[in-house]
């Protein structure tokens, strides 16, 4: 399988899994064609509209491995979608059985049933084999948030210091993105997710008044919700479906984006695990660079993009239009692979995640105690005022700065602050731990709420 924007065997595998790829393969996509046209063989001869012998043999000729997907492409150019000529080459291999049962192949049907349906089943598919991973991803964030819930780091704002925070927290914060992306997934594979059956135009007339019987049936053959009517050209429900997966390779990024910056040399506080030649610089063997976030990275940027095409694919004419189910066909594949690839990194990271707390320490301190100003100025604004707290804990910073010195010792020297804090109350305000809110509360509703937990009060 390659991703059919970027059709190269040799890099697909770096912005999708190996799931997702088996999932999308041209073989399993036309199968799941297939299924629909066997599905409504079978909906059709239990309602009685067809032979029950014609769906049998309909079934035995659906199978994937008998087609030639090179010559269906082919075909496909001048019929204009994928369904036409492989209905055709359905109905050549019913023949070969039964020449009388090949009349009754795509009975009532239009092509955009077989291509919607098969779209959504892929979807289905997609979705589960994201949500495999989403659960490995889920868990490793929520083991590495026990471990670390108390463990001191910078929190940073504008990508310098600003306060302290457990280190948990913002493992707590990934988990709980994922989880919610999760949701979102099992939500819209239960709702989104629905049965295409309306023939020509929507209406089923071909199959006179048994038409919403056999769609019935047919959703039911296929598991698939059956809608109110037939959605030819209504594609709200997918473009939901293309948002979930930008937001879920968005929220990897943003877990990306956190490691690639944590693991600067300068900064060295949590790295991606090891293993044998990964992130190896091919004439710096001293580098270890960041091969993980640096895929989840680049399907981040991609997907985005992806994404306007299926949302523009929404304008479409009357009740079947032009072009836009076609961009979908070859749009969603490319969306699933890269978001894949995005989750994959991620599981990767958040099975290995190291963390260097000793290092976070240091860097704490690197500021001598001036990520405790805040700290220091909110206690000292219950007892003189936040202005002149603010204006204290400002010129005693621009001091300790110019001097390289520790704000804790400046602001020791200042009359005003000694006469309102003791020496032991002025020296608990720069313990980094002792200055975290609710963060603890934050953890423990996060990680309650992974599991659909109550952690909310």
């Amino acid at each position: 399988m390659t991703d059919p924007l970027v059709p190269s065997s040799l890099l697909t595998p770096l912005i999708s899994s190996a799931a997702m790829r088996a999932v999308l393969d041209d073989r399993a996509r036309l199968q799941r064609m297939l299924d629909f046209e066997v599905a409504l063989a079978r909906a059709e001869a239990a309602i009685g509209v067809i032979p029950a012998l014609a769906s049998d043999q309909i079934a035995n000729a659906a199978k994937a491995e008998r087609y030639d997907l090179k010559a269906l492409g082919e075909e496909a150019v001048s019929a204009g979608d994928i369904a036409a000529p492989l209905i055709k080459a359905l109905a050549a291999e019913v023949a070969k059985a039964d020449a009388s049962a090949a009349d009754y192949v795509h009975w009532g049907a239009t092509s955009q049933d077989v291509v919607d349906t098969a779209l959504v089943l892929e979807l289905k598919a997609v979705i589960d084999a994201l949500i495999a991973d989403l659960n490995k991803a889920i868990d490793g964030f929520a083991n590495l948030t026990g471990r670390h819930r108390r463990t001191a780091a910078a929190g940073r704002t504008g990508t310098q210091h600003a306060s302290p925070i457990p280190f948990g927290l913002k493992l707590a914060g990934y988990a709980a993105a994922l989880a919610r992306s999760r949701e979102r997934l099992r939500r819209l594979r239960r709702e989104a997710l629905a049965l295409q059956f309306g023939g020509a135009v929507g209406t089923l007339a071909a199959l006179n008044e048994r038409g919403l019987d056999v769609a019935e049936r047919l959703a039911a053959l296929i598991d698939l919700p059956l809608p109110d009517a037939p959605w030819h050209s209504h594609r709200d429900r997918l473009a939901e479906v293309a948002s979930a997966f930008a937001i879920l390779a968005g929220s990897c990024g943003k877990i990306a984006r956190d490691v690639s910056l944590l693991m600067q040399t300068d900064v060295a506080e949590a790295f991606e695990p090891v293993a044998a030649g990964r992130g190896d610089a091919a004439i710096m063997p001293h580098k270890r660079n960041p091969s993980a976030a640096a895929a989840a990275l680049a399907a981040a940027t991609i997907a985005p993009n992806l994404l306007s095409t299926i949302m523009a694919a929404q304008v479409q004419e009357h009740e079947r239009g032009l072009a836009g189910a076609q961009a979908e066909w070859s749009t969603f594949p490319a969306l699933a692979l890269v978001t894949s690839g995005a989750l994959a990194a991620i599981v990767d990271i958040a099975q290995g995640l190291e963390v260097d707390s000793e290092r976070m320490r240091v860097n704490l301190a690197q500021t001598r105690g001036l990520i405790m100003a805040e700290a220091v100025a909110f206690a000292l604004g219950s007892k003189l005022g936040k202005q002149e707290a603010n204006r204290i804990v400002e010129q005693a910073s621009r001091k300790a700065l110019a001097g390289k010195r520790n704000l804790q010792d400046v602001l020791a020297e200042d009359d005003q602050v000694t006469l309102s804090l003791s020496v032991g109350e002025l020296a608990k305000l720069f313990e980094p731990m002792g200055y975290q809110g609710s963060a603890q509360t934050f953890i423990d509703r996060m990680v309650g709420s992974l599991q659909g937990r109550g952690g909310k009060r």
